[in-house]
């Protein structure tokens, strides 16, 4: 079993930067973020994987940056120019649950407990 620790939340005004880790206990095959606002379903942000590189939210494509190092089994994603809208509990996701490509619409095995990001006005 993957566990999985988030860091990096915290408020920020709009226009500036966080940067979120994740820190797997073991190699965790394909990585995603999600998030999920009070009220509104959760949505995938962002993946990565060695076989089918990364994939990105279109409400964050050019803003947010997911990256793996694969030695450390530690994922980033660097968020900028946020927005209020982006604020959301972000987790951290590993494993696929079954075969099937690595992308934002995947179903994960293992999730982390969540890192709060808030962004004001």
């Amino acid at each position: 079993q993957v566990q999985l620790v988030e860091s990096g939340g915290g408020s920020v005004q709009a226009g500036g930067s966080l940067r979120l880790s994740c820190a797997a206990s073991e190699y965790g095959g394909c990585m995603a973020w999600f998030r999920q606002a009070p009220g509104k379903e959760r949505e995938g942000v962002a993946s990565v994987s060695p076989v089918d590189g990364t994939s990105i939210a279109d409400s964050v494509k050019k803003r947010f940056i997911i990256t793996k190092d694969n030695v450390k089994n530690i994922l980033t994603l660097q968020m900028n120019s946020l927005k209020p809208e982006d604020s959301a509990m972000y987790y951290c996701a590993a494993s696929l649950v079954g075969r099937g490509p690595c992308n934002v619409g995947s179903e994960f095995k293992y999730w982390g407990q969540g890192t709060q990001v808030t962004v004001s006005s």
